[in-house]
């Protein structure tokens, strides 16, 4: 790399760090003196910076700021912009990492389920953006052999996202909108989530004991059989018809595959 390469590089990574963090000085390069504009100038960007990321995440986790409250979302969100600044222009995706964050984030310990509710709203504000896909009616299985069933891979729906805590976080989501009553939440109960878009409006859906390992077998490409075989061994008591009703009737299942080379999709 050249010496003005080099230089390039190390200005944007002292721009980048100055832009996160307030406390570091303006680069050299910029700075017209300590009180000059382009010093001043810069303390405006920076400003204007952070507050547009702040609100992109007020955006994106509704719940979160409603349950710690604003100053301490704005001070958690400013920390979380130190440590995770945006990767792609766009920021509709902005704050993926937000909830292992809040996982780590000695502030948030008083709320220890703060990290598995910021990974349900990021997975809702994905399915939200995510690509659309017509949904299959689960008589399509009617149209396949019995003997070929098990060897099925399914291809399931690109906003599908799922979500497993070991608190009752949909719960909690739920009685946050006012649609489900936080008094009568058993807060030592875990629960699995499916976050799905299979039309116009995002859905969040519990899901049954052993649901969760089920479809995210299927998601790794595992065929039905092989998934089937692999939650009865975790739970005996797994009814694979009703875990089936329950992927179609979200709306999860795009297509059908036989396993093996040179295939089609069954449609």
């Amino acid at each position: 790399m050249s010496p003005q390469a080099d230089s390039l590089a190390a200005l944007q990574q002292a721009f980048s760090a100055a832009l996160r963090d307030a406390a570091q000085p303006v680069p050299a390069p910029i700075a017209v003196g300590a009180e000059g504009p382009a010093a001043r100038g810069f303390d405006v960007y920076r400003n204007n910076v952070a507050v547009s990321l702040i609100e992109a995440l007020e955006a994106a986790f509704p719940v979160v700021l409603r349950l710690v409250g604003a100053d301490f979302f704005k001070a958690t969100a400013r920390a979380y912009i130190a440590e995770e600044p945006p990767r792609s222009p766009v920021l509709l995706l902005y704050g993926r990492g937000f909830g292992d964050f809040l996982e780590t984030f000695p502030p948030a310990a008083g709320v220890p389920y703060l990290g598995d509710m910021a990974r349900l709203e990021w997975a809702q504000l994905y399915a939200y953006h995510a690509s659309d896909a017509a949904p299959l009616e689960i008589d399509c299985l009617s149209a396949v052999p019995p003997a070929e069933l098990g060897s099925l891979c399914f291809v399931l729906h690109p906003s599908l996202h799922l979500i497993r805590s070991r608190w009752p976080v949909v719960s909690l989501w739920a009685a946050s909108g006012g649609a489900a009553d936080e008094t009568d939440i058993d807060m030592k109960s875990g629960q699995e989530a499916a976050v799905i878009r299979p039309a116009l409006k995002v859905e969040t859906r519990l899901l049954p004991p052993g649901g969760h390992d089920f479809i995210a077998d299927l998601m790794e490409g595992a065929t039905l059989g092989a998934a089937a075989e692999r939650a009865v061994e975790r739970d005996p008591a797994f009814d694979l018809a009703v875990h089936l009703q329950g992927l179609f009737e979200i709306g999860a299942v795009t297509a059908l595959l036989p396993s093996g080379p040179d295939t089609q999709t069954l449609q």
